[in-house]
């Protein structure tokens, strides 16, 4: 079979595309959010004036004052790592708007019939696994919550499996803490968070091993691709 050849440049893109469109999916099926984008939902169910991309642009844009805080500099090219952010909540915040089922206005997350929520959720982790691996395709900065965790292993020299893992074990403290004092209950954390932790590291791998397989991945732009390093 012929491999289908793709820019690395629009695997980004297409990662930023995939990855808000299965996000507000999954918010939809209302099971719970993966730890890693909780805080910012939590932020935007207290606060309704902001929406689920705004809360993530604050999140986000915290994580990366910290980044730089912890790596002692700052590079302007860090801050493509926003720009992703920028791109992913608004892409969010769209599929939100134009998609009834994912409106909350229209449609209330976790109303729907179950069987459609247990797909939503299942079409949504499936494709967030696909979006991670094809972040991994292309040398542009993915969001600052995967380039805190590159950046940060690589300064100081720790395993970067060990150190996601306690990354997202923060995250998870991080939300269920948010979720009680702002709420005094769980919100944006539940089974479908649980589920998420143990199935999307072999979902990522065999989306990766299909994409090695089928797809042919090339850099358009090499002058652009030099100028993205994580030290």
């Amino acid at each position: 079979m012929k491999r289908i050849r793709i820019p690395r440049e629009a695997a980004y893109f297409l990662f930023i595309i995939i990855m808000s469109f299965s996000v507000a999916m999954v918010a939809a099926a209302d099971f719970g959010l993966s730890m890693i984008v909780a805080p910012a939902y939590i932020l935007s169910q207290y606060f309704p004036v902001l929406t689920f991309g705004q809360c993530e642009y604050i999140v986000q844009g915290l994580l990366l004052i910290l980044l730089c805080l912890l790596l002692g500099h700052v590079r302007p090219i860090y801050l493509t790592s926003f720009v992703a952010c920028l791109l992913y909540g608004a892409m969010l915040d769209f599929w939100r708007l134009i998609i009834p089922v994912f409106n909350p206005a229209v449609t209330a997350p976790g109303s729907m019939a179950m069987s459609l929520r247990l797909f939503f959720f299942a079409a949504g982790t499936c494709l967030t696994a696909l979006g991670v691996a094809l972040c991994f395709k292309t040398y542009l900065y993915p969001q600052v919550y995967d380039f805190f965790v590159k950046a940060v292993s690589s300064r100081f020299h720790i395993d970067r499996a060990k150190f996601k893992l306690f990354y997202d074990g923060v995250s998870l403290i991080l939300s269920l803490a948010m979720s009680l004092i702002l709420f005094h209950g769980i919100v944006g954390v539940g089974i479908g968070t649980v589920v998420t932790t143990f199935v999307n590291g072999p979902l990522i791998g065999l989306f990766e091993r299909l994409l090695d397989r089928h797809v042919d991945f090339f850099t358009a732009l090499p002058g652009l691709e030099k100028h993205f390093h994580w030290e």
